[in-house]
């Protein structure tokens, strides 16, 4: 690629922003943990500019000091604004800087993930002055195209005026250093230069992205929307700098709270962002809101809505049916949907299952089974089984994983994990005494197919999917998983819920736990719930607090059944903890490859880890596995 510098244009106000901005300049208001300025620089980073260049002006101190610690520092170069110069006063200011090249400029306020290689090919392959990314957007469609996408109006427009597209400009652009001339010294906009320059025979490009991801971060509802955004595109619903410590804070819905706040609590945190330098005192209820030192912004409802029309969304809100909004929750790897129903009166979760969904009925009644033997799941409300949807209990937003990002006392998580135990102790042991009164229980086993069915899921999804080395045919390999199937489907099987790990348990005030996705529960080995939940790629434990749930659990089994052996149970350990790894890796695999869920690969590193510590310590009894899984 030919020799380009980019110009990032960060001087501005933020007076929509208000009073976030009052306090902190724009460019570096943070998404989940990093200036948006930096996501700018991320996206600029793959043309690979020989320099940047930034302009400044409001709270220019702040700028100096991000810029002296960005990994771009090396490149940076910073160009104060006395008095603001506006976006075409701002190029000229850098006219020295810019002279040499092809520029690309930026706005600072904007997030997207174009192919900004695309824009400057374009650009170098035509004859135009300038060459502006640009897309539909209704709201702020201004700019008049013509049909081989030059521009020929920009402002106010009125209909279709002869013949021109309505498009909108992206805030990122490529320049020849020509367009320079066509800037004046002082304040400008180079809105109006491009028109100079259309009026003296120059051509302004463009290219369209429409459909590709565009946030302008220019109000505090934007901003908010693209944190939250930024959160479930990394299938997360919090964000919690390490240094935070909110053991006392109740957290609902999608939370940000930066480095540098500080919570007293007692306090609940509901769908809000706390930026750093803030401070909230106890007893304080934060709602759909920025808070920052000194400050409380409020915003709309930020979470994702749907209108539906179901007969029991009817029946809840007590009307004729017809459309209802509803909030969307969960961000998982399950194919059904989840809202999230309101009245004055309560709240209730609705979960709709596709046609081809096999488990609703199963779901429905493992439910009532579950609930009469105590086992803490969702009650349900109303079902309509020609629809394939419920309404459930509203058990909140917090869940295990969610909530042991706010522990930081190995006292506190190893409490919390010894509640999640008792709920394992109960389908161990009360549930699997009364199975035989849940046929659906009783028709699915976790037995040698269905376990040689999770090792080639392994193979298929993560060995070749994910790390393309094919290893179907290798035949020592196949009989290695063969014969660990068989060792784990002879082991003594009680009720399992098959993916007991943090992310299926939900938490209620006083850190109660609560049993969810349990639709898959089949007769397996126990140990294999120990497992996945003790050695969760989720969340690492500490190897001593391990052994001392594994210690909880078999003392608790030997007093609620009588049949339990100790010694028989921890030989089932291991074996299942391979056998676990792998139909995880392969989860992770089929969900971010196939289902286009990229944030699972996150888990990988130490679901691979366990597995390679299992295969090490069972490397003479399968040595393929460990030599493929060391080689990863």
């Amino acid at each position: 690629m030919k020799k380009i510098n980019a110009f990032i244009l960060a001087a501005g106000f933020g007076q929509r922003l208000r009073p976030i901005t009052d306090h902190l300049p724009k460019p570096l208001l943070p998404i989940i943990g990093k200036p948006v300025i930096e996501h700018v620089l991320d996206n600029i980073a793959a043309i690979c500019p020989e320099r940047v260049g930034i302009n400044m002006h409001h709270l220019y101190q702040q700028i100096i000091a991000w810029s002296e610690t960005s990994l771009f520092s090396d490149k940076i170069q910073l160009f104060l604004e006395e008095q603001a110069l506006g976006t075409g006063g701002a190029l000229k200011n850098a006219e020295q800087f810019l002279r040499d090249s092809v520029f690309i400029v930026h706005n600072s306020d904007i997030l997207t993930d174009i192919e900004i290689e695309l824009l400057i090919k374009k650009h170098h392959n035509s004859k135009d002055l300038v060459t502006l990314a640009v897309h539909a957007h209704e709201k702020f469609n201004n700019v008049g195209i013509d049909g081989r996408g030059c521009v020929r109006q920009v402002g106010a427009m009125k209909g279709d005026e002869a013949g021109l597209c309505k498009i909108a400009f992206m805030g990122i652009a490529v320049y020849s250093p020509e367009f320079l001339d066509f800037l004046p010294k002082g304040d400008s906009s180079v809105v109006s230069a491009w028109v100079r320059a259309i009026s003296a025979g120059y051509e302004i490009g463009t290219l369209d992205f429409s459909g590709e991801a565009w946030t302008d971060i220019g109000t505090p509802d934007a901003y908010a929307a693209a944190v939250f955004d930024a959160l479930k595109k990394d299938g997360e619903a919090i964000y919690l700098h390490e240094s935070i410590d909110c053991s006392r804070v109740e957290l609902q819905g999608n939370v940000a709270i930066e480095r540098g706040a500080f919570i007293e609590g007692p306090a609940v945190i509901s769908n809000s962002i706390i930026l750093t330098g803030t401070r909230i005192q106890g007893n304080t209820v934060i709602s759909n809101s920025i808070a920052g030192p000194g400050y409380i912004a409020g915003l709309e409802s930020n979470q994702a809505t749907a209108t539906l029309q179901s007969p029991l969304v009817s029946l809840f809100y007590g009307r004729e049916a017809g459309p209802f909004g509803a909030s969307c929750i969960g961000t998982g790897g399950s194919d059904r949907s989840y809202y999230r129903l309101r009245t004055k009166e309560g709240s209730a979760v609705l979960m709709k299952c596709s046609d081809k969904d096999k488990d609703f009925s199963r779901h429905i009644e493992l439910s009532f089974f579950f609930s009469r033997h105590n086992v803490p799941v969702p009650a349900m409300l109303m079902r309509d089984a020609a629809n394939k949807q419920a309404l459930f209990e509203d058990l909140g937003d917090t869940s295990l994983y969610c909530r042991l990002k706010c522990i930081h006392t190995a006292g506190h998580i190893e409490s919390l994990y010894r509640k999640v135990l008792d709920i394992l102790i109960i389908l161990h042991s009360t549930v699997t005494d009364h199975a035989a009164e849940c046929p659906p229980l009783l028709d699915r086993l976790f037995d040698y197919e269905h376990l040689r069915w999770e090792t080639t899921y392994f193979l298929e999804r993560f060995i070749i999917g994910i790390n393309n080395i094919d290893v179907l045919a290798a035949g020592g390999l196949a009989a290695e998983l063969d014969r660990l199937a068989r060792e784990v489907d002879s082991f003594k099987k009680s009720v399992v819920h098959r993916d007991f790990q943090c992310q299926n348990i939900m938490l209620t005030n006083g850190d109660i736990p609560w049993l969810i996705d349990f639709q898959g529960a089949r007769f397996g080995p126990p140990a294999y719930d120990i497992a996945s939940m003790l050695w969760d790629p989720y969340y690492r434990l500490p190897e001593d607090m391990r052994q001392g749930l594994i210690d909880y659990y078999i003392r608790r089994m030997k007093t609620e059944s009588q049949e339990f052996d100790e010694e028989a149970f921890r030989k089932t350990i291991l074996p299942c903890r391979l056998q676990r790894h792998m139909q995880a890796l392969g989860a992770y695999g089929f969900l971010s490859k196939v289902k286009g869920k990229k944030y699972f690969l996150k888990y990988v590193p130490l679901a691979l880890e366990y597995l390679k510590q299992e295969t090490e310590i069972e490397k003479e009894a399968y040595p393929n596995l460990y030599a493929l899984t060391a080689g990863l």
